[in-house]
Formats: C-alpha cells, sequence, structure tokens
C-alpha cells in the first residue's frame, strides 16, 4: 500500500493558483470533500454542527478505504474553512472562495472521483435518510446509485439519487463527483446515527463498499473491446 500523503502537503500544493510545477502532485483515487469547517458549520442542531459531524465520518471512511488499499485524500483534517486557502480567487464571497477551493482541489488532482460529504436538515422532523446528489454525467449518476442503495441498506429507506442541477461543486467535468447527504440532523433517528460511533462506522463502510464496487465496475467497463467508448458502455450497463 502506497506511503500516505499528508492533508498538510496537499494544503501546501494548493494555497496558490496555480500549483508550483517544481511540486509533484501524488495520484489520487478518491477526494473526499469534508464538507464545511472553520467559521462555517453548516446545519446544526443545538451544540451539535454538521461540520464536525463530516470530519469524524470523513476520517473514518479515509482510513478504511486507505486500509483496503486505494490512495485516498481528505481536504481538510481538522477545524478549517477551505477559503482560508484559496488566495487566487478575487471575489469577496467567503462561500463561493470556499466552493471555489475545493473544485479547483479536483482540478489539480484529478481524481478517479470526488465524494462531498454533508448532513441533512429539513423542517419535517420525521424526514430521515441519505440523499445523493449526482452531476449531469453517467458516472457520477453510477456512482452515485451505488451510494444510494448501499446507505439505503443501512438506515433502512428506499431512496433514490437525485440530480444536483443546481450544485456549484458538481458543475465541473474534472472528475465523477457527487453530494452525499449522509442522514438528517433534524431526525432524532438519524441523528444518533451520525454521531454515535456505531452508526458512523457503518456510514463509512457504506460508502466505502459503494466506492469500491465503482471502482471495479468502472475498471471492467475500461477493459472491454476499444471499439466502444465509455459513454456508450456505461449506457449498456443502465439498460441491462
Amino acid at each position: 500500500m502506497m506511503k500516505k500523503i499528508t492533508v498538510f502537503v496537499l494544503f501546501a500544493m494548493t494555497a496558490v493558483f496555480p500549483a508550483a510545477a517544481s511540486v509533484p502532485l501524488t495520484p489520487v483515487q478518491i477526494l473526499i470533500d469534508v464538507g464545511h469547517g472553520g467559521v462555517d458549520s453548516g446545519t446544526s442542531y443545538h451544540d451539535l454542527f454538521e461540520k464536525e459531524i463530516n470530519l469524524q465520518i470523513a476520517k473514518r471512511l479515509y482510513r478504511r478505504l486507505s486500509e483496503a488499499g486505494y490512495r485516498v485524500m481528505l481536504n481538510r483534517d481538522r477545524d478549517q474553512a477551505l477559503s482560508d486557502d484559496n488566495q487566487w480567487l478575487n471575489n469577496p464571497s467567503r462561500h463561493k472562495r470556499d466552493l471555489a477551493q475545493r473544485k479547483h482541489l479536483a482540478k489539480e488532482l484529478s481524481p478517479q472521483m470526488m465524494i462531498s460529504l454533508h448532513v441533512n436538515w429539513s423542517s419535517d422532523q420525521q424526514r430521515r435518510g441519505p440523499v445523493i446528489l449526482y452531476q449531469a454525467n453517467n458516472q457520477s449518476f453510477l456512482l452515485a446509485d451505488l451510494l444510494q442503495h448501499s446507505l439505503n441498506q443501512v438506515f433502512g429507506t428506499r431512496d433514490e439519487p437525485v440530480q444536483g442541477r443546481s450544485y456549484y461543486l458538481l458543475k465541473h467535468e474534472y472528475c465523477p463527483t457527487v453530494i452525499v447527504e449522509m442522514g438528517f440532523i433534524s431526525n432524532t433517528r438519524d441523528r444518533a446515527f451520525l454521531t454515535g460511533p456505531a452508526g458512523q462506522k457503518k456510514i463509512a463502510q457504506a460508502i466505502a463498499d459503494a466506492v469500491s464496487e465503482y471502482l471495479l465496475i468502472a475498471g471492467d467497463l475500461q477493459q472491454n473491446s476499444s471499439e466502444e467508448t465509455l459513454l456508450n458502455k456505461l449506457r449498456r450497463f443502465f439498460h441491462q
């Protein structure tokens, strides 16, 4: 298994746009985008903050995928706002600088996928379960579909993934990207699952299982006849 690369090195390479040509970027298969951080707490429930839940589960997911032999990167490993690392975008909006930095890392690293971890909230306290948002391409849909059904088994739900048409983070073609809303902090059952060690382990494992399945399917499709494009192969897969 490849030696793990610290997030500190990643930030050192990407703090200024463009990245220094003299510092090689190590190939990354999976970029874990840890939602929110620093001054941006995300959604909350009393003294529980989304940014903390995202990071806790992201670290568990990182360990599981790394132990499985994948090359994985977290874009933050502590409570910090990625907008602080964005010194290249001249925009007064901290929120836009944060999102732009997350997308920029995908561009610089060219991973096989980016998984953005988040926690949901609803005024309807009965609403629960994971919701996976995907880009307008077949690779992202395939990844989202696998993630959705893997997490459905954990939560006992039957939801389907949703195309995230208006989400900034999904508007790029650097790599297949999905937003994983892991559950609703506003729902009692989900909240216990999202914050308890046992529940966090199950969520991380379900995501890791789906990621492994996606990489196996994508690899098999790419090894087929060179006469077909990957897009056509995926279309055949969806219509089986």
